[in-house]
């Protein structure tokens, strides 16, 4: 075990639950540490269910495309835990991890904290101590009573497409959840957002105005649509002729929006179309929609493609569905793995119709895994038991071609990810 993994399976002993939101623990610590949050470059600020992600990954290409230093802090982690942090470009080094980590807990000394909480108090002292134009900040879990909600005055904010997960959290309403992630709105602060359910929308517009911030809705005040040749984006009277994202899926010209739109209203000098346009075209993101060429790809039949997709929540299934027609040319082989918490029949409802065989399974290392009947009772009985990721690759029915889609949980994608020799970079 890699060093600063060590450390941070010891910091797990600080607190008794894995999540426990609240803001107190990490803004003692950071006021121990001398306050990195408030030396940070400008931050975007992204919350959101699903596509948040992706919007960071634009967000990064597109300053990156512009010449920029690129800070980004996101989660979770899918091979290696230093996926989470990329100081102005890189992924943080094993030394620099291990010097801020123990920095950070001797500062800490021992009082109670989540690991998420210390993790992202070592994410802002790297921040604030290597020079950078930019920090892209992913919300960990709603927003709220976030960690990275210590940010006081972002230059922008992302709220991505919000639907129900982390229920047990966040509750049980749409727009109790909606509430949460609107946590991240600031005073005049513009923050923008794509597609979303109407009461998920009352519940941001309303918090928007009661923080005098303005909301950049899609459909209202911005508009982006997928055409034959790219991305048609109109934004405050102009309009721009993009590139096609680089990430697949009609679902990401809402997470592309979002992201120009919010560098738009920023608005910082090295912006440009042009810049813009590039970072589509160089955006990356694993396991969303991401296809694999390596050792799994490989051990299919000629003809064959292997895809990878995350997602894990009704949000997730219905965006995975939308792209689905573009794939009846040959059969469709899904595999699925699901964490516990999850509601593995919202998933995959609007997935069923698209499915020529279905697999459920959970592999050994899989965190929390779901177990493969649960996945097969959620299927409607249309699930055959994997059980595991090889073994149901190996029961695949014979044809010229095909696709194979494992999706259902971002612990799973890290999984295959290693498993095909795909590097996370």
């Amino acid at each position: 075990m890699p060093r600063s993994e060590a450390i941070i399976e010891r910091l797990h002993a600080l607190h008794p639950k894995l999540i426990d939101l609240s803001l107190e623990r990490l803004q003692r610590l950071l006021d121990a540490l001398g306050n990195p949050e408030r030396a940070l470059p400008p931050v975007v600020h992204v919350a959101g269910t699903n596509g948040k992600g992706s919007t960071c990954a634009f967000l990064r290409a597109i300053g990156e495309a512009a010449g920029q230093r690129v800070h980004v802090y996101t989660s979770p982690h899918l091979v290696r835990f230093h996926e989470r942090i990329r100081l102005a470009g890189d992924l943080v080094s094993e030394a620099a991890l291990i010097a801020a980590l123990e920095e950070v807990e001797a500062r800490n000394a021992g009082l109670p904290i989540t690991v998420f909480e210390v993790t992202t108090a070592v994410a802002l002292l790297l921040f604030a101590r290597v020079p950078a134009d930019m920090l892209v900040l992913e919300v960990g879990l709603g927003g709220r009573f976030d960690a990275t909600n210590v940010v006081a005055r972002p230059a922008a904010c992302c709220i991505a497409s919000i639907s129900m997960d982390h229920t047990d959290f966040l509750g049980d309403r749409l727009e109790g959840i909606a509430g949460e992630k609107a946590g991240i709105i600031k005073p005049g602060v513009p923050c923008a957002t794509g597609r979303q359910d109407p009461r998920a929308l009352a519940v941001l517009l309303a918090e928007a105005a009661a923080q005098g911030a303005p909301l950049l809705r899609r459909g209202q005040d911005w508009q982006a649509e997928l055409t034959a040749s790219g991305l048609r984006y109109q934004h405050d009277g102009t309009t721009l002729a993009l590139p096609p994202p680089a990430l697949p899926g009609p679902h990401q010209a809402d997470n592309a929006g979002i992201a120009i739109t919010a560098l738009r209203a920023w608005n910082p000098p090295w912006l440009s179309e042009a810049a813009i346009a590039e970072g589509l075209r160089r955006a990356t993101w694993p396991a969303r929609l991401q296809r694999l060429h390596g050792t799994l790809a490989a051990g299919l039949p000629a003809g064959w493609e292997l895809w990878l997709d995350g997602g894990h929540n009704a949000g997730a299934g219905e965006a995975l569905a939308a792209h689905l027609p573009g794939w009846q040319d040959r059969p469709l082989h899904l595999v699925v793995g699901m964490k516990q918490s999850k509601a593995a029949g919202d998933f995959l409802h609007p997935l069923l119709p698209f499915a020529t065989t279905l697999h459920a399974i959970a592999e050994p290392g899989q965190h929390l895994a779901m177990p493969v009947e649960q996945i097969i009772a959620a299927s409607q009985g249309r699930a055959q038991p994997g059980p595991t990721l090889a073994a149901a690759l190996a029961q695949l029915p014979p044809s010229p071609a095909a696709r194979v889609l494992v999706c259902g949980s971002l612990y799973l994608a890290g999984e295959v990810l290693q498993a095909d020799a795909s590097p996370v970079t």
